[in-house]
């Protein structure tokens, strides 16, 4: 397989807790799945993430913390 046909995944993700890290494990652990072989998986953080991210993804899964009814300071950050 050439790599001119795969497809690149960024999660981005605010994972403060140990459920929350769980989570985006998860995410990233389906995503990369050996079956999914057109699919290269990116995983960073809100505060790690930057434009030049977004640009070279195809697809983005955001991951984030619900805090009375809004998303994380740090998501919020990132867009």
């Amino acid at each position: 397989m050439t790599s001119e046909f795969k497809k690149q995944l960024l999660i981005v993700a605010h994972a403060p807790s140990a459920n929350t890290r769980l989570l985006r494990d998860a995410a990233f652990q389906g995503a990369s799945h050996p079956d999914l072989e057109q699919v290269h998986c990116v995983v960073k953080a809100p505060l790690e993430a930057g434009p030049e991210d977004v640009l070279a993804c195809d697809a983005i899964l955001l991951g984030t913390t619900e805090n009375l009814g809004y998303m994380s300071g740090a998501l919020k950050d990132f867009f």
